[in-house]
């Protein structure tokens, strides 16, 4: 099978452009039986962030995406951080220099900087002139007994094939005509992205490189790496960019794109993976609530268009809705809901007098169930709204009695209509029943009579209506509350 891999720089949070890039590379994976392996490409040293290469194999991990290769999980392909295959980079480099594809190159940074300045101020882009390509055998030994920096350059050949990408079709760019021979081994030892994605890419057995089309006009570069090893190269193809919806870069700026914030404001990962493939192509339907399996089944790399995937995120909640409600209609994904919402009620109302039978796995699945589909976030059932449902309410009969005198004649009332409600209870049903209770009050006004068993139900003047509140915590609650409020 395939063998495709994710290679993201530890420089930080996984974000929803890197996700999305994994998702690609791990849908095509599974799809054609094939492994999908994660490499940690952190050869800019000075920007490695620690614990970023671990944060985003967990990310992986809880966006239901693991590798089946990676720094944590081995393989037999490793290892699978750049940083710890020097050595390969090294020996790949020597080679090129005995074939003389390659050359050492003693500018200093100056005359670097120098050659920059003047190409900006002729308005040309800048690039390096390749002087180094010309020192004689005896110049380099010379300079290198002097003790000289140098670091190693790929010598960029004209005539480049033209390569078929899975994504854009026909491509190739002239690179020699734009740029300078690229640096491909720095003074340090390290590697640039272009010989270590080659090197690694040709040792781990990669068949498919799928990733970012910012690295579209590089790749005629890597094919002429390859052709100067003698390796037979992976097929390209090149994912459209993910942009805001209204075509601007996603901003990392405002932290609102890293996975770390959605897994913390409790979104399922299947919504950001129905998400990002929603707004981007390559699967055969868009409707919403696509699970994984689904996604896998429906792809095709052929369906990726080269157009730019627009991300509309205010429609995450909506998105989240959707497979919430599958969740919780999952026998099996509802009991890990129930265990979570326990978990939240105890966070927010713990030093509340929260009833331990509020707290019982059947009441907190029933109004899982009850409240299914109107919620788009499970920890909107701990919100202010929903407080009725895990704290009793303490109200005195005289705090009722300013409303209506006919605190004890509605009580029964509502006692009553509770033990004929044993079936089902319903909103419509229990709006038509309360309407024709208050026909049989004396002098009380239907909404003096809500704001009364509103008072009683939840403790509270607002929030829900006082049928949907006695739906959700059913007549056996129900029953409880009024009791109470009547013998206080």
């Amino acid at each position: 099978g395939p063998r495709v891999r994710f290679g993201p720089s530890p420089t930080g949070f996984l974000h929803l452009g890197g996700l999305r890039t994994a998702l690609y590379n791990y849908i095509f994976a599974k799809k054609y039986q094939g492994t999908f392996i994660l490499r940690v490409e952190d050869t800019d040293q000075n920007r490695v962030v620690p614990g970023a290469a671990e944060g985003i194999e967990d990310m992986l991990d809880w966006a239901g995406i693991p590798p089946d290769e990676s720094p944590v999980r081995g393989g037999p392909a490793g290892p699978y951080v750049q940083s710890l295959r020097l050595e390969l980079y090294r020996q790949a480099s020597e080679a090129l220099l005995d074939s003389g594809a390659a050359y050492r190159c003693f500018c200093t940074p100056q005359r670097l900087q120098l050659l920059r300045k003047e190409a900006l101020r002729s308005q040309q882009t800048p690039r390096y002139d390749n002087r180094c390509r010309h020192l004689t055998p005896t110049e380099v030994a010379q300079k290198l007994s002097q003790g000289l920096d140098c670091v190693i350059r790929f010598r960029l050949e004209k005539g480049v094939e033209p390569f078929q990408d899975l994504v854009y079709g026909w491509n190739k760019h002239e690179v020699a005509e734009v740029e300078g021979d690229p640096v491909i081994l720095k003074g340090d030892g390290f590697p640039t992205y272009h010989l270590a994605n080659v090197v690694d890419d040709h040792y781990m057995g990669i068949t498919h490189v799928l990733r970012g089309t910012e690295w579209l006009a590089s790749t005629s570069k890597h094919l002429l790496l390859y052709k100067a090893f003698g390796w037979e190269p992976p097929q390209f193809g090149h994912l459209p960019l993910l942009l805001n919806k209204d075509g601007g870069k996603l901003s990392k700026r405002q932290g609102d794109i890293f996975l770390e914030r959605f897994a913390r404001d409790g979104f399922l990962p299947e919504a950001l993976l129905d998400i990002i493939t929603n707004c981007g192509s390559g699967f055969t339907e868009k409707q919403m609530g696509r699970t994984l399996e689904e996604l896998i089944s429906q792809f095709e790399v052929g369906r990726i268009t080269t157009h730019s995937a627009l991300l509309d995120l205010e429609a995450l909640p909506e998105f989240n809705r959707v497979h919430l409600t599958r969740h919780i209609e999952n026998q099996g994904l509802r009991q890990r809901l129930v265990r979570e919402l326990q978990g939240l009620v105890e966070l927010v109302y713990g030093d509340q007098q929260v009833d331990p039978d509020v707290l019982e796995s059947e009441y907190v699945e029933r109004v899982l169930l009850l409240r299914k589909g109107h919620i788009s976030l499970l920890k909107d059932l701990v919100s202010s709204d929903y407080s009725y449902l895990w704290v009793r309410p303490s109200v005195s009969r005289q705090q009722l009695q300013t409303i209506s005198a006919e605190v004890d004649e509605i009580g029964k009332l509502v006692l009553g209509l509770m033990t004929r409600q044993e079936a089902a209870l319903t909103v419509e049903e229990l709006n038509k029943d309360l309407r024709s209770l208050q026909k049989q009050t004396r002098e009380t006004k239907y909404s003096s009579m809500m704001q009364l068993l509103r008072l009683v139900l939840s403790g509270r003047q607002h929030g829900p209506s006082v049928a949907e509140m006695m739906v959700t915590l059913g007549a056996e609650e129900v029953t409880g509350r009024i009791h109470r409020a009547l013998s206080s």
